[in-house]
Order: structure tokens, then sequence, then C-alpha cells
């Protein structure tokens, strides 16, 4: 009776254009079977593969159901998007008000009800209230609070009011229009496009991997994503070939690699050969989407900035001051700088780092863009952000980016002199690096800079010709030698990281066990920088976007263990979980402490299977013995 039931529900929601055999079924032999294939083929139901030794590995951390269950989590979008505002400039209240003028017409089907299916992972996909535990103790349930009451809200976790929450929906049952007598006009698009398409955006001309033939623009097409599968010899690679032509039968050699990827229906915006031609712009329409996620590309610029609920919480867990000195160790793209500098109302200094040029760039943008005035960035690699003043130093005309007195480290090549009473384009484009104005270590008054005589030169030649291209505004990026030990109040390190616990994420079998080893060696190597950094008394806070404990609780162990004047401290807010205890043996011998009875309390651990419904996240706090 449950699969004739079954199958009354599958044919009552097939398309209009099969009523008639409806009607008369027998003059269809072969529509039952194609209706039952249809509807396992057309539908998004991925299954994560894991390379077997990584899978072994987080099994035995979390428990076979458990880990399922998380593997399900990240392979589909968070059903919210969070948006920090820029209290700065505006008021929350405010950009609520906006949000819902600009988004409330467009997703109100999506936010009310449109999802033909609410139930995933055995629980009402619905219901994202965790249990939080507010300032007084309270155990509040905060994104249920918040998601019920509309589609554009304030997010209810004490200290967190400045968020808003923007409600989509998903997962929807698309009618894609299936005939068996005539094949769907398709396209499949890379797993990257896929990825951001599940997370509210278009599907532009890169990302189009293959299509039917005789695509034209406007025509209704269905979108499917190529998953990267095994190669022979090792290795993962998609089959299909940028400009593939899709045939649609079952014949199509790529016909079963798109059964249960397909993420929606949209219309063309252009045909097949301008598509492949072009090397920008919208391909696909997205306007019928497995999940309902609003873009905010180019909505409400200054006001708003896109970020996961755990890196905002992040940010309050460093519990930034005024006026004090914060380094960012791996800031791009800028989220959780800014974060800071916001908290801080923009007094005091945030000092954002990045070995990549284009990177830090772009935190540039972002700074200006939220009109912070407080960071200052360097192209800087981490694992050399510490530099100490020795002779090898001086005769390599090597420098310190500062010293906790902000006096200028010159090398003794450079003849100092005192430039009093400089204009700003008299100086410009010197580094901090290069000039102090302050209070100097050896006792000169204020509003004096120390340049060497070759920096007067090259700002001589500035005013005369104008900047060069590197010099304009915009474009310029400082270098930094790195910082003298106990330069900063605290220190954020958020660690590059083997990322698996971002999402959605349909594809995650390049990590091996070896992989995920090196991943946590380097993150070592970087929290070592860290330690010498921060001043006794300080802050540190160590996050990571993995679920991997190698990387997040056997850091903490290696932490606490290396550095003895290392505790952990309590976190505000605390909204994520606690960590794992524990212990793992690898097949080599190696074993992998993890924290022990008492710790896992004193972290937080954001789990994209629980219902809070986030990334899978890690935050650790440290405190810095006064005496280290």
């Amino acid at each position: 009776m449950k699969k004739a039931r079954g199958l009354v529900r599958a044919i009552s929601s097939s398309s209009r254009s099969f009523s008639l055999n409806l009607q008369n079924p027998t003059k269809s032999p072969n529509f039952f079977n194609f209706q039952m294939d249809a509807s396992e083929r057309y539908c998004f139901n991925p299954v994560l593969k894991w390379n077997p030794q990584v899978e072994a590995y987080f099994v035995s951390a979390y428990g076979a159901e458990h880990f399922a269950l998380i593997s399900q989590a990240l392979t589909r979008p968070s059903c919210y998007s969070c948006i920090r505002v820029n209290t700065l400039k505006s008021a929350t209240d405010a950009v609520i008000d906006k949000l819902r003028a600009l988004l409330g017409e467009k997703f109100h089907g999506l936010a009310n009800g449109s999802s033909n299916s609410r139930r995933e992972n055995g629980r009402d996909s619905g219901d994202h209230g965790g249990a939080v535990l507010g300032s007084s103790g309270d155990t509040v349930d905060p994104l249920k609070e918040s998601l019920d009451s509309g589609l554009v809200s304030r997010c209810q976790i004490p200290g967190l009011e400045y968020v808003v929450l923007v409600r989509g929906s998903g997962p929807h049952n698309i009618d894609y229009g299936l005939n068996p007598d005539k094949p769907l006009k398709e396209v499949i698009v890379s797993r990257k496009c896929a990825e951001s398409v599940l997370r509210g955006a278009q599907v532009y001309v890169p990302g189009v991997m293959a299509c039917s033939a005789y695509v034209e623009k406007g025509d209704a097409v269905a979108v499917s994503v190529a998953v990267e599968r095994p190669v022979p010899g090792g290795g993962w690679a998609i089959d299909v070939t940028r400009g593939t032509v899709l045939q649609g039968a079952q014949t199509d050699p790529y016909y079963l690699e798109r059964s249960g990827l397909y993420i929606g229906q949209g219309t063309t915006m252009m045909s097949r050969s301008s598509i492949f031609r072009a090397s920008e712009g919208v391909a696909v329409d997205m306007n019928n989407k497995v999940y309902g996620l609003p873009s905010f590309n180019n909505v409400l610029e200054g006001e708003i900035f896109l970020q996961n609920l755990p890196s905002i919480v992040t940010a309050h867990v460093l519990d930034p001051q005024k006026g004090e000195r914060i380094l960012d160790m791996c800031a791009a793209p800028g989220g959780k700088t800014t974060a800071i500098a916001s908290i801080m109302k923009d007094e005091g200094e945030v000092v954002a780092v990045d070995r990549s040029h284009n990177k830090v760039l772009e935190i540039q943008k972002l700074a200006t863009e939220l009109g912070l005035n407080c960071i200052t960035t360097y192209k800087l690699d981490a694992l050399k952000a510490v530099c100490r003043r020795s002779d090898s130093d001086i005769s390599s005309s090597s420098y310190c980016a500062e010293d906790t007195s902000n006096s200028a480290i010159s090398n003794s090549n450079m003849m100092e002199s005192h430039v009093e009473n400089k204009s700003g384009s008299e100086i410009e484009g010197l580094s901090v690096a290069e000039t102090c104005s302050g209070n100097a270590s050896n006792g000169q008054g204020e509003g004096k800079v120390y340049v060497s005589r070759a920096e007067i030169r090259k700002s001589m030649r500035r005013m005369k010709n104008g900047p060069g291209r590197n010099q304009s505004t915009g474009g310029r990026v400082e270098k930094s030698n790195g910082f003298l030990p106990h330069s900063f109040d605290r220190v954020l390190l958020d660690a590059p990281c083997s990322a698996l616990g971002l999402r959605p994420r349909l594809f995650s079998a390049e990590e091996t066990v070896e992989s995920l080893r090196n991943h946590a060696k380097y993150q070592q190597r970087m929290f070592d920088q860290a330690v010498q950094l921060v001043r006794p008394g300080g802050v540190i806070v160590y996050s990571t976007c993995t679920i991997n404990p190698g990387e997040n609780e056997a850091l903490v162990r290696y932490a606490l263990d290396t550095y003895k004047f290392l505790s952990l401290a309590s976190q505000y807010p605390r909204v994520g979980g606690p960590g794992l205890v524990g212990h793992y043996e690898y097949p080599d011998g190696l074993v992998e402490e993890w924290l022990r009875p008492g710790e896992e309390e004193l972290v937080q651990r954001f789990d994209p299977s629980a219902p809070l419904d986030t990334i899978g996240f890690f935050i650790a706090k440290f405190s810095v013995s006064a005496v280290s």
C-alpha cells in the first residue's frame, strides 16, 4: 500500500504534458518506468564522496551516523543568509526596512512555503533553533525566533543584534516539464558554478561546461552539475569537455552522470554559440532553483556585508577594545578584519596582513567601502610575521614594520634625518615601516617624521613627476618584513585550512590523510608566530572553517602542551557546541591528541548538521599569562 500511494503521489506531481496519458496509461506502456526513473534522475540528491582513509578518520571522530548527517548537510546551503550591518553608516532597523523593500516582492513566494519538501536528515529544515546561552544564562532559540518573524529579521543572539537574517527556502521539487518523447534542453555547469548557484548566484558564461544543441536565447533549460570522478591512473577530473554537445537521450554518454545532480531550471540569456564565444555575462537566469536564496551582489554597498554567522561570532570572541592594536594574520578578504574594526568603533589600529598582493587590495577596497579608517594593510607571509633586531637583519638592510612604541627600525645604511613640518603630499607613499610620526623611542617630540635621504629623494620625484602606476591610489600595497615580538594586544589567526566545513560542497575526495596532516603542521607554524606577537596579558583567537579535528582540537592540544603560559578562555557569545574529547591513532602509529575532559566547553564547534544550520567552523580563545 505504501508503494502504491507513493506511485500515486509521483504521478500526481508530474507535469501537465502527461495528463492525457494518465487518463489512459495503456496507450503509453513505458510511461510508468519513465516517470519513476525521471523522479530519481531529475532531482538534487548528491552524495559527498570522501577518501576512504579520511572517511574512516571522521567516522572515528563523530560516529558513522553523525558523520553521515554532516556529509549530507554539507551538500546543501544554509537556508538563511547572514548579513552584518555596518553600524558606523546605517542603523539596523533602516537596513531591515530597505532589504524588505528590495527583496520582499521578489522572494515572497520562496519564503512562504513554496518548498514542496521541508524535511531533511530526519528533522524539520524549517526548525533552525539552536540552544544558545545568553548573557543572563537563559537558553534562547535565536534563529527560530528570528526566521519565524519574516523574510528579513534581526538576529536575536545577545550581542549580535546588528546582524540581519534573510530567510531562504528549499529544497524545492522542480517541474522540468518532462516529456518522454522530447528530450529536455539542458546545460551542465562546473561544480564551482553550481555551488555558487545554490548560494543564490546566476549561471555565468565561464561556468558553463556543456549544452544541448540548438539552444537559443530565451529557452527553458534544466541545469545540472559536473562533479569530479575518479580517472584511470589515479586522481579526479570531470569527464565533460567545455563545449560538449548534450544529446539528452539515454544513449548520451553523460546521461547517467547527471542523475541526482539537477540544481534547477532557468532561461538562457544567450544562444549556445554565444555562450561558448563570450568571455563574461549571465548565460542562464536561474528563475526556478532547488534552493531559494537571494543574491546580495551590489545591494546596499557600504551598509551591509554578507558573512557567515560563525565568522561574525569569531570577531566578537576576540573582544577587541577601543584604542587597542590588533593583528589579523590571514586577513583576506577582510570580513573579520572589518568586523573587528567596527566593534572597536574605528578607534585603535587593526593591522591586516596577507601574502597575496591582490588579496591585500581586496581588504583595502572593503575597508574603503565600509568607511573604516583604522585598518592598516601589509603584504606579508604569516609564517614570517615575526622579525627581530639582529646583526644579520641590519647587514642585509632589512627592517621591521613597527615596534611596540611605534618607532621605525631603520638599517645602519640609512642616514636618518629629521623632517619636520612636512605636508602629507611630501611624504606620500611612505610605509609605516619607513616612517614614524608621534612619540619616538629616543624621546624626540611629537609631529616629527624620520625618513631616509633616499626616501626623501623619492618623494621629491613623486611631487615633480606624479605618482607612478604602482603608487596610484587604490593600487599600492605596502610590504612588511614582520613585527617585533609582543607588538599586539590581540591576535586573530583565522588559519588557512582544508575548508571542509564550507557549504554547499559537492566534492571532497581530493583531501587525503596526508594532506590533512600537512594542513595541521602548517597551522602549528603559524600559531608559533602568533604566540610571539601577542603581548603578555593579551589574547589569541584561533579559528578555522573545517570539520577536521586535526586542524581544530589537535591544534588546541599542541598550543596548551607547548606553551605553558597559554590557557583556554571562555567565549562570548557562546553559540556553537562543545569540542571533541579524545584522540585518534593513525594506521602508521601516530597518535593525534584532542581535548581533555573539561576543555570541550571552552571552545566552540559549529556542526553543519546541527539545527543552527551554519557552515562547519571552530573557534578557540587563548589567554596569555602576564608573565610568559
